[in-house]
Parts: structure tokens; C-alpha cells; sequence
């Protein structure tokens, strides 16, 4: 989650918001300009006195936004702590493995301190961290004593976060710089889903995955299904991609060729049973 997400978020319950912002519009676009750990740090106390400025009172509805996100974020970050937590009774490997997880594991923590802050800065209450069922309702029972269903649901996860970030950027259509730089940070994300992707490759669970979804769901894990829903399409913008143009495009690489949107309803249904 970063400053792209919140303000799509926030754009769906006020449409406004840009106008609000304006003439702010190039004091946003300087947040993917800083480069200097205290710019960087100002950077959720800036976010939360800038929507006080716009608003005057930060409305309900935009510190709800705020809060989603940051729902959101507890989830993942709790997912990756509890991980590695248990890191001995799962089997994560030391080394490489256990430094990926590691990693993942702090830019959730950074993500949630981040938006801790600047919802204290809109004159907002952060949530509190909920209490988790990673098993999600007992449909993965061994996610934290088995290496193996522990990457297939980070998997899940990871391609899932993946699909929703490209759900949100084409409202980001006509900002300019700022699109550029959601879609710089939608690269990144894909390279997270990609990493855990081959790591389950390397440990010879699944391998013949590739690093990006191949043919709707390729996790191995039926119940998985719904994640991927959609994926399996070999249609683009109305355009069969199969066999375009007479060249040979098979079913495989038109699937591989893109990732589907996800909607924020879609994102939630999917998420839900992870809370008790």
C-alpha cells in the first residue's frame, strides 16, 4: 500500500478530492520525488495535514478509506511476523528464504506505520490490528507447519495484492507523473509475487511454475480458485489475443500476457475469511 492506493481509495467515496487538492496537484507529484530519509519520513504527517488543508476537517469517508488500507496492511504484515515467528516449525531454510520473508516482512510493517501516521495526522484514530485466521477457516490447516502451504498461500496472496493494484490504476488515468509512478510501483509489486513464485519453484514444490499466473490458477491449490478468477481469459479490450493476426499465440502465453483487474469488492470477499 503507498500514497497511490490511498488516494484511489479516497477518490471512489469523493470524486473531488483532485479539486480539493488543486492547486496542490505538483506538491503531490513531489512525494515520488524525495530522496532523503527525512523527506521520506515527513512524507505521512505531510499526507495527513495536506487532506486537513483541503478539507478543513478530514471527513469521515476519507479517514474511512485511510482505514481500509491500513486494514489491509495489518493483514499482510501479520501474516509475514506470524511466519517468521514460526519460521522453525514451517521449515522456512535459513539463508535466502528466510531473508526474502524477512524483507517482505518489514516493507508490510513499514506500509502499516506509514498510514498509522498519517491517519493520526488527518486528526483520524487508526484501527487496530484484528485478530487473524491464516488457516483462513480451517481451509489451509497447515499454512504455519508447512513450508510447502505456507508459500502456496503467500502466493495467493502476493498474485491477489498484484491484481488489485492494477484494479485501481486505471483511475489513475490523466494524472501524468502520478500514473508513472503507480505503475513503477505495480512493477515492483509483480516482482514481489514473482519472487515467492520461484521460491516455491527452487524447492522443488511446484516446478514447473513460471513467475507470473499461467492459465488462471496455477498455485496447485484448488481452493485458491477464487484468486485467479478471470485470469484464464485470452481476450484484451475486446480483442482475441489467440491467434492474433494469424500468428501462432497460444492459449498459454495469451494468459501469461496480462494480469487481471480486481475490484475492491472482489479484493475484500477474497480477504475476509483471514479474520476471525
Amino acid at each position: 500500500m503507498n500514497i497511490l492506493n490511498i488516494l484511489d481509495e479516497i477518490e471512489k467515496v469523493d470524486g473531488d478530492v483532485y479539486e480539493r487538492l488543486s492547486p496542490r496537484r505538483k506538491a503531490m507529484q513531489s512525494f515520488f520525488n524525495m530522496g532523503s530519509k527525512v523527506a521520506l519520513a515527513a512524507v505521512p504527517l505531510a499526507l495527513g495535514s495536506m487532506f486537513k488543508k483541503a478539507y478543513g476537517q478530514t471527513p469521515s469517508k476519507v479517514l474511512d478509506a485511510l482505514n481500509f488500507a491500513l486494514t489491509l496492511e495489518h493483514l499482510e504484515y501479520n501474516f509475514y511476523k506470524q511466519a517468521m515467528e514460526k519460521a522453525m516449525i514451517i521449515g522456512i531454510p535459513a539463508g535466502p528464504a528466510t531473508g526474502a520473508i524477512t524483507t517482505i516482512r518489514d516493507h508490510e510493517l513499514a506500509h502499516v506505520k506509514f498510514l498509522d501516521t498519517a491517519i493520526k495526522g488527518a486528526g483520524g484514530i487508526p484501527v487496530k490490528e484484528a485478530n487473524y485466521d491464516f488457516t483462513a477457516k480451517g481451509t489451509f490447516p497447515t499454512v504455519f507447519t508447512n513450508y510447502a502451504t505456507f508459500l502456496a498461500v503467500a502466493q495467493a496472496l502476493e498474485d491477489t495484492g498484484v491484481r488489485a493494484y492494477k484494479g485501481q490504476a486505471g483511475e489513475l488515468m490523466g494524472t501524468g507523473g502520478v500514473l508513472t509512478a503507480a505503475l513503477n510501483i505495480h512493477s515492483v509489486e509483480a516482482r514481489h509475487a514473482s519472487h515467492i513464485r520461484q521460491m516455491r519453484r527452487n524447492s522443488g514444490q511446484m516446478p514447473s511454475i513460471k513467475p507470473w499466473i499461467t492459465n488462471g490458477n496455477d498455485s496447485g491449490v484448488p481452493a485458491a480458485d477464487g484468486n485467479y478468477a478471470g485470469e484464464a481469459l485470452d481476450t484484451q479490450a475486446g480483442i482475441k489475443i489467440t491467434g492474433i493476426n494469424g500468428m501462432a499465440v497460444s492459449m498459454t502465453a495469451a494468459t501469461e500476457a496480462f494480469d487481471e483487474p480486481l475490484t475492491k469488492v472482489q479484493v475484500t470477499a477474497l480477504v475476509t475469511p483471514f479474520f476471525v
